[in-house]
């Protein structure tokens, strides 16, 4: 069992010999890359090891027990322990979804409700914010469209990690199960009767992309500038600041207006293009391998009722993994990790039912 690890075992000390080489750190890019997969590999490494040792500790308690036979207590200890590491070391050795280690552009948008949904858009981007801060991660509006009553019509936002995370601790990691329908039950603001409704908001949570993830011909684009709209202000409905940015192959439309300049507009557009463009790319992958993608959690398709949010009860529910919870508020406050956990468990369950 195992036999692949010893591979990987030649690679970690290859991996390690050539990062103390002082030479290597001359090329940040490549340090970082080389970094980058020894972090990757340490984990399995040290359970693999862990995993050998007690199977060699096993054999001599066995041995022992034939004279002595308090070692037999011993020998089912170790065993247990054993077993667990081989749960622990198959886990460790499912492929990793290769932008776990990515930030995100996350995108949330009113639906279904009126001005009660853009409501429940601002309360969804503050329990992003607030889970971001909780772990440590930077948050950046890249841009809003507030709704009268102080919600968002749709509200895009950067989310990037400090450092190297820890393997499945990334911001995609971990936020890309949020994708999906969101639906709210509650007494809205605007309710005179006390009557719960039930309304929706979409969030889509976007791999962010890099230079070298996407290559845009600037022949594909057609870029359009307009007069910014909104809040009053200085440099609004002043100048042709907001940018609107077609991207002509893929017809995905993307405006800023929220910078004051039409240069930082353009810039922020074209971060979000890229993004889609990855996800794009990623769905058309995903399509093509459908056989994998049944067998794991659904992350980004928009269309699915993933969430509810039920006021009356304080009850958060997701669907896709039957996770149930009586502290709502809490979670709107940000204590959204034992929620992701749910879906990451689930995941990892299915992807090792499906290796076998």
């Amino acid at each position: 069992m195992f036999e692949a690890v010893e591979e990987l075992v030649g690679e970690h000390a290859d991996l390690e010999r050539r990062l103390a080489d002082p030479a290597v750190h001359a090329d940040q890019a490549t340090a970082r890359r080389l970094g980058k997969r020894y972090a990757e590999l340490t984990p399995v490494i040290t359970a693999y090891r862990a995993w050998k040792r007690y199977g060699d500790d096993i054999e001599t308690a066995r041995e022992l027990a034939v004279e002595d036979p308090d070692f037999a207590g011993e020998v089912k200890d170790l065993t247990a322990r054993r077993e667990e590491l081989t749960d622990e070391l198959r886990l460790l050795l499912i492929p990793r979804d290769p932008s776990d280690d990515k930030d995100v552009i996350l995108e949330i948008k009113a639906g279904e409700g009126g001005d009660e949904s853009a409501l429940f858009a601002g309360d969804l981007l503050r329990m992003y914010l607030r889970y971001a801060e909780r772990v440590g991660w930077q948050t950046e509006i890249i841009e809003g469209n507030e709704s009268d009553l102080g919600g968002y019509k749709d509200v895009s936002v950067a989310v990037k990690s400090k450092g190297s995370p820890p393997a499945g601790q990334g911001v995609w990691a971990r936020l890309k199960y949020e994708g999906g329908v969101h639906r709210v039950q509650r007494v809205p603001a605007t309710e005179s009767q006390g009557r719960i409704h039930t309304s929706a908001a979409g969030v889509l949570v976007l791999p962010e992309a890099e230079d070298v993830d996407v290559e845009i011909n600037a022949a594909d684009l057609r870029i359009d500038v307009y007069r910014s709209s909104g809040p009053g202000g200085q440099s609004v409905n002043t100048t042709d600041s907001a940018v609107r940015i077609t991207h002509l192959p893929s017809g995905i439309v993307v405006s800023c207006q929220n910078e004051k300049s039409q240069l930082q507009n353009k810039e922020q557009a074209l971060r979000i293009l890229r993004a889609r463009l990855l996800a794009a790319a990623r769905e058309e992958a995903d399509r093509e391998a459908s056989d994998a993608r049944r067998s794991q959690v659904r992350t980004v398709d928009r269309s699915e009722r993933v969430r509810t949010y039920n006021f009356p009860e304080n009850r958060i529910s997701d669907h896709r993994v039957g996770f149930k919870a009586y502290n709502l508020d809490q979670v709107l406050d940000g204590e959204l990790d034992a929620v992701i956990q749910a879906c990451v468990d689930a995941d990892s369950a299915a992807k090792l039912a499906a290796a076998g």
